[in-house]
């Protein structure tokens, strides 16, 4: 019998710098993914949602309560303070491990209301509430614009982030550069940064999903199997880059799609958010646990990929500006769906309270 519990148990054993995450704060997940050694966990809205359909048994009858104890309140009021109360609850499964590695890991990331990504004050205002939760909590905001102004600020408040809505090499320079501005202006008030733990995320299967969409749009014949690589081109770029530029913000991928998601990136300084279907999947597959980080994407795929425009606006660190991030398909698309899922949250709501 196997020493370990599964393939990514391998990983997180062998290879301690690749961070194992969870994607979901749901308490079967949480203990299932602590079983096998991951160090953090993610949520949004979409998840949050989810939670509270798989753990209706737990959650309903707060959800009344909530209703009776906040009288006047909006559904959209009621909703946040579930999504409060449940990050609080889950934050202290991951406690043990933030304890252990001093705050560099056991952080579970809750997310800001998609509805704020143009406006940093909401933002920044939202973000020191979601930390307050706990002390382990990571804060997620969308890679736009303002999204990457408001994680400056929060980061010099001694919030760390997760850059969230990423798809690009672009996307990531920008979110380490803004929270190295935000490290070195703590630092120069003699405030420490020492237990800070930054992350930008990569959603290398929604960069993917991207490509195939638009080749699919725009009638081009492209290699199919290359475009299972585009993702994984993209956060090794990154990952190049800020291993070079010394970021103190770890990379962190996320959306898995297929087994390349995880097996390229083990041996890396970086975190993978994994859903609980893609852990039991990887658990029980029989790729081989090794460093495959600084392993290049065949040549062959990158020239097929390199056919597609939109691959090289989110492959070339010069590949978007600031103001053009917000229009790329990957982030309308990812913000559409989180927004939805908010407005499927709210709508449960509603059923209890009318």
């Amino acid at each position: 019998m196997s020493e370990y519990l599964g393939k990514l148990h391998e990983s997180a054993v062998r290879f301690p710098q690749t961070d194992i995450w969870m994607d979901s704060c749901g308490e079967e997940e949480l203990n299932y993914g602590l079983e096998r050694g991951i160090v953090g966990a993610t949520s949004n809205p979409i998840i949050v949602g989810s939670v509270i359909k798989n753990e209706l048994n737990i959650w309903e009858a707060r959800i009344k309560e909530l209703i009776k104890e906040m009288n006047d309140a909006t559904e959209d009021e009621i909703a946040w303070a579930l999504i409060h109360e449940i990050g609080a609850l889950r934050s202290k499964k991951l406690l043990p491990v933030f304890e252990k590695y001093n705050g560099k890991k056991g952080r579970l990331s809750i997310q800001t209301n998609a509805k704020y990504y143009r406006n940093k004050d909401k933002m920044v205002e939202q973000a020191m509430v979601l930390n307050a939760l706990g002390s382990n909590m990571q804060v997620k905001m969308p890679a736009g614009a303002a999204g990457i102004a408001a994680m400056e600020e929060v980061t010099y408040r001694g919030v760390s982030i997760n850059a969230t809505v990423s798809f690009t090499v672009a996307q990531a320079v920008a979110v380490a550069e803004a929270v190295e501005r935000g490290l070195k202006r703590r630092e120069a008030e003699g405030l420490s940064t020492d237990e800070m733990a930054p992350v930008c995320t990569i959603m290398i299967g929604r960069t993917d999903d991207w490509m195939k969409a638009y080749v699919a749009k725009n009638g081009m014949v492209v290699k199919p199997e290359a475009l299972e690589w585009a993702g994984v081109a993209v956060i090794k770029e990154a990952y190049r880059i800020f291993t070079e530029r010394g970021y103190r913000t770890k990379l962190l991928s996320a959306a898995n799609r297929n087994v390349y998601h995880f097996s390229e990136l083990v041996g890396g300084n970086l975190a993978q958010t994994i859903n609980y279907s893609w852990h039991k999947r990887l658990n029980a597959c029989d790729v081989t646990v090794e460093d495959r980080i600084q392993i290049p994407v065949i040549e062959d795929y990158m020239k097929e990929l390199q056919k597609i425009p939109e691959f090289k606006k989110a492959f070339d660190e010069d590949g978007m500006k600031m103001e053009e991030f917000e229009k790329c398909g990957g982030f309308r698309d990812t913000l559409t769906t989180f927004m939805a899922g908010y407005d499927d949250l709210c709508k449960l709501i509603r059923g209890y309270m009318i």
